[in-house]
């Protein structure tokens, strides 16, 4: 820690307990240390996707966000900025969103997010400021060794975020602090009471950033015409109609309207039979295939293809290249074992154990380490190393 004192780090702080406490580490730790809140959604009136109450949403978040990392910063006694980056996060990750269900599939706004903002212009402007490091709020470990910067599941798993993280590369990961990812979540709270950091008690947020308590559905209505289409179940009946095959990702299961199967089957005075799921959808056509019962097989698959693969650390794969791996398709679920495997190029194979439910195109697929599955479930499970990541392919 002696090498780091007096070392300059900009963190960026959300308005939130995560980031606060990793500010406050890192002033304890001897860094001079500059707080920066990205205002990224302030919803203005102009540009291609600033509108009416959404906007009205978005601002009035961020401006109490904004007040509760300043807030912080104060305490801390440490230099606090707003940096407006409302424009390139229109550009990069919302319009990447809203193009990605255009096409059909499920796209990752928060892993653009801190591909292109957070460890992208954040990043790059920071250096530019005379910053050695930046840091956030992620819960994510880090391990430098001989000159490799090595990524790690988070101490509680439970919180780990490192799903999100698989597009970074060594070239940013040498300038990164995650100062919080040693510790359990109960265990930064207690740090921030302690300290008496005014986010203490704040509640995490959930879901996309930028839509508040708008649903995601309603947000895309605004940019994709709604256009009535039919619902079919998996033996090919059509037994119902939807507002558009755009607005649906595989494995949903509320919003459906299932009417002629209710009329058909006389249920009445409900809005839907069992249990349904999207199985499959086609915006060509736009049709929606619903499977009954969550186990059904046709919400699982054995394989899928993978693009755009990164690996964090230096890997040089071949046309024999083949690993076993630990993987998760989905923020949160569990590691399940698989083998990955290299197609051509960029693109790649991974091939599970075991079947695998509600896997969307253009979600991220995400690989560490391979390790005993059994191990990792345990109460103690050892640190996972990570080592990629790459989006589903549809």
């Amino acid at each position: 820690m002696r090498n780091m004192r007096g070392k300059k780090v900009f963190v960026a702080m959300s308005g939130g307990v995560d980031s606060s406490v990793a500010a406050l580490l890192l002033k304890r730790q001897g860094y001079s240390v500059v707080g920066v809140f990205m205002r990224c959604w302030g919803g203005s009136p102009s540009g291609t996707l600033g509108i009416d109450r959404f906007a009205s949403l978005a601002a009035s978040c961020a401006e109490a966000d904004a007040e509760d990392a300043r807030r912080v910063a104060e305490k801390l006694g440490i230099p606090f900025y707003v940096w407006d980056m409302e424009e390139e996060y229109k550009k990069r990750v919302v319009e990447y969103m809203v193009e990605g269900y255009r096409q059909g599939l499920t796209p990752n706004p928060d892993v653009m997010c801190n591909r292109e903002i957070k460890f992208g212009l954040f990043l790059e402007r920071a250096l530019a400021l005379g910053a050695q490091y930046v840091a956030t709020g992620h819960h994510v470990q880090l391990k430098r060794t001989s000159g490799t910067t090595i990524l790690f599941q988070a101490k509680d798993s439970s919180k780990d975020q490192s799903y999100f993280l698989w597009t970074l590369t060594q070239r940013e990961l040498r300038r990164c602090l995650f100062p919080i990812g040693k510790y359990l979540k109960r265990d930064v709270r207690a740090i921030a009471k302690r300290a008496g950091l005014p986010t203490a008690e704040k509640k995490d947020s959930q879901g996309i950033c930028f839509l508040g308590k708008v649903t995601l559905s309603d947000f895309l209505k605004k940019y994709i015409p709604q256009v009535r289409g039919s619902v079919y179940a998996t033996t090919g009946e059509r037994i119902g109609e939807h507002d558009g095959a755009y607005f649906y990702t595989i494995g949903q299961r509320h919003g459906l309207k299932l009417g002629s199967k209710n009329y058909e089957l006389r249920i009445k005075g409900k809005v839907e039979t069992k249990p349904h799921y999207v199985a499959q959808k086609d915006v060509q056509t736009n049709t929606i295939i619903v499977a009954e019962g969550s186990d059904n097989p046709a919400l699982y698959r054995k394989e899928v293809k993978l693009a755009d693969v990164n690996f964090i650390s230096p890997i040089i794969p071949n046309s024999k290249f083949i690993i076993p791996v630990l993987a998760r398709v989905r923020y949160r679920q569990p590691l399940v074992a698989a083998t990955l495997s290299r197609v051509n190029g960029s693109n790649y194979k991974l091939v599970f154990d075991t079947p695998q439910k509600f896997v969307a195109a253009g979600q991220s697929a995400v690989f560490y380490e391979y390790s005993d599955p059994s191990a990792v479930s345990r109460r103690r499970p050892r640190e996972l190393r990570m080592l990629g990541g790459g989006v589903i392919a549809a």
